[in-house]
């Protein structure tokens, strides 16, 4: 049974800032949950949203509900936190904090069983993960200066062993037209993808989509706002370029709306958001009916990298053959010391392939010791 469930909100002031179309990042903050069971066993998730709104979530309406819960009966409880919250959660914040509980739920059932989190999601197909590397962000310097440091950092990912690599755009099109060409230029060889974070219009993303086209880019993330998803049909009616977006999206009922209306050809939900690796799993069963791959959308710390390996681990790619396409993994580059730094037990990649945690779990294991430095508030019920 749960006997505590304790939340740990971490933050680190960078040195730099990094930009992408809509802000500027200067701080880089977490929410890491933690669920013990009555033999000492620690469960781990991670929420991605707001820290500070997720936490309360948590501590004040969640944890009530599940403290002396079964942690085999993870399905159970994700429809009890549903349950409760179904007049003014279906969507938002909440869901983010449901996200975290439900992967420390899984990590902690797939401990107690003995088993990875990717046998709990169907089996495991494959030992390793063809990584993306994410980043080339904006800096505040001239556009000049930018695009030279961006092909330099892209350089770098390719030393490493990255086949794959995702760039912003959404800065204003002359220079993300100028950075996608020159991005194709530099690197013939080198899967490419780019991610405007909901920055364009229709015209806007036609433009650009017509130019990802004719560079031969793999797909076209987040090019219009989740607010209109009627527009991705007509996007996708005019460009040749593959769709990809989802990160916004919420729960198996958010994907079927989005999917049912066409347009989108990679669902990208984020399992620290989504409502967690359990609904993830019917998001994937849901994209599979509309024939949509499924690759996670994985920002923040160990925990939700590990969540998304072990989803992709357990992946079929649709519609099948006997000489698949590979999934991708999203490995994010930007400075983040409680990503890097904060973890005892960490997702081993190397040469642009991770290698997917055999351990019972997910696999990965915050070091206490090193957390307290960035955590700014922990609550404990």
């Amino acid at each position: 049974m749960i006997e505590r469930i304790r939340t740990y909100r971490l933050q680190h002031k960078l040195e730099e800032s990094f930009g992408f179309s809509q802000w500027h990042y200067d701080t880089r903050n977490a929410l890491l949950v933690e669920l013990v069971d009555s033999s000492g066993a620690s469960g781990w998730g991670e929420c991605y949203g707001p820290a500070e709104v997720t936490q309360s979530a948590i501590s004040s309406f969640y944890a009530p509900l599940l403290k002396g819960w079964d942690p085999l009966k993870n399905e159970a409880a994700w429809q009890h936190c549903w349950r409760a919250s179904l007049d003014f959660a279906r969507k938002g914040v909440m869901m983010g904090a449901v996200s975290g509980l439900d992967m420390a739920m899984l990590d902690l059932k797939g401990k107690l069983l003995g088993v990875s989190v990717s046998e709990l999601m169907g089996g495991r197909q494959r030992d390793r993960v063809f990584c993306y590397a994410t980043g080339m962000y904006f800096r505040k310097v001239s556009e000049e200066a930018l695009l030279e440091m961006i092909l330099e950092e892209a350089s770098g990912y390719v030393d490493r062993g990255f086949g794959a690599l995702k760039i912003k755009v959404g800065k204003n099109l002359k220079f993300d037209e100028l950075q996608v060409r020159s991005m194709r230029n530099r690197f013939s060889d080198t899967q490419l993808m780019a991610d405007s974070n909901h920055a364009y219009d229709l015209p806007e993303a036609v433009r650009m989509g017509r130019v990802l086209d004719e560079c031969g880019y793999a797909w076209f993330e987040e090019p219009l706002s989740p607010q209109h998803a009627s527009l991705f049909r007509q996007l996708s009616e005019k460009v040749d370029v593959p769709i990809a977006t989802g990160e916004c999206e919420q729960t198996r009922w958010g994907f079927q709306d989005l999917l049912s209306l066409g347009g989108v050809n990679i669902a990208q939900p984020d399992l620290a958001y989504c409502g967690g690796p359990t609904e993830a799993l019917k998001i994937r069963a849901i994209a599979s009916s509309h024939g949509v791959n499924t690759v996670p959308h994985a920002w923040g710390t160990m925990l939700n990298l590990a969540s998304a390996t072990h989803f992709l681990a357990s992946a079929y790619v649709e519609p099948g053959r006997a000489e698949p396409a590979e999934p991708l993994l999203e490995v994010d580059n930007t400075p983040n010391p409680m990503r890097d730094e904060m973890y005892e037990v960490a997702l081993e990649i190397s040469n642009g392939v991770a290698v997917v945690p055999d351990a019972p779990g997910l696999g990965v294991k915050p070091d206490l010791k090193a957390m307290e430095a960035f955590c700014v508030y922990k609550t404990e019920l």
